[in-house]
């Protein structure tokens, strides 16, 4: 089974232009991320997928792999682009901008698929508790709620599940944008329209629920920052310093 990571990579994001190529220590947030991933040795490769010129000239600088894209709505459909021809079995989808994704939550990803020996499951992805108000009530974070199988039932910045009853402790979840796919199954979302409550909710996973597809969550106990808004890259940026003190 050869599995790649993909790291799709836009420099115009609509919350915060350029935020890839902001400074995150000594090194940019994507070079950060890149190397992360590189570093955790679970990959038979590892590319940038970016129609930035920008972006991919950083990541050739730092002896990495990126290969240009045209223009797209998701990192999905840009990486199905990018590994259309390519020799793969599992592809992992990391965001460029959490730059603090550990192994063992890849490592967690790739296991659903090497314990599938029927190849029932196409697609996996990262859930994380959430237990403060403000985190929970930001529409920056994707809430997502799950069968009792662990499948994903709906994604939404919303709060979901709302808490109308009181005597029952409600949970809630933070979706991390991080995919695992069957390449098969990569390559047909990238085939697929945008669905109706894609556009609405700006989440690109509701096309696979929208199409009758199912995304097993696995719950992990990670804790980064996903840098949305550049509130986020001060939150980065103190972690760092935790890291290095």
């Amino acid at each position: 089974m050869k599995i790649i990571a993909v790291i799709p990579a836009r420099y115009e994001a609509s919350r915060f232009p350029g935020k890839l190529m902001q400074i995150l220590g000594e090194k940019t947030v994507i070079a950060t991320t890149y190397q992360n991933v590189a570093e955790t040795g679970l990959f038979d490769e590892v590319f940038v997928a970016t129609d930035s010129e920008i972006i991919f000239k950083e990541v050739q600088q730092i002896g990495g792999n990126a290969v240009m894209t045209g223009q797209h709505e998701t990192g999905s459909d840009r990486i199905a682009e990018a590994v259309h021809d390519l020799d793969c079995d599992i592809v992992i989808n990391v965001q460029g901008d959490e730059p603090f994704l550990k192994k063992e939550p890849l490592k967690q990803l790739i296991e659903v698929f090497q314990d599938d020996g029927n190849r029932e499951i196409a697609l996996a992805s990262l859930k994380i508790r959430l237990h403060e108000t403000e985190e929970i009530q930001s529409p920056n974070n994707v809430k997502v709620v799950t069968d009792q199988q662990g499948f994903a039932l709906y994604f939404s910045r919303s709060i979901i599940p709302f808490h109308r009853e009181k005597s029952i402790d409600a949970e809630y979840f933070k979706h991390i944008g991080v995919y695992a796919f069957r390449k098969e199954a990569l390559l047909k979302f990238a085939n697929l329209e945008l669905t109706p409550l894609e556009k609405l909710e700006k989440i690109e996973c509701l096309r696979y629920l929208e199409n009758g597809m199912k995304i097993k969550m696995i719950e992990t106990d990670f804790v980064g920052v996903g840098i949305d808004v550049p509130e986020d890259l001060e939150k980065a940026r103190g972690i760092l310093n935790t890291y290095k003190s």
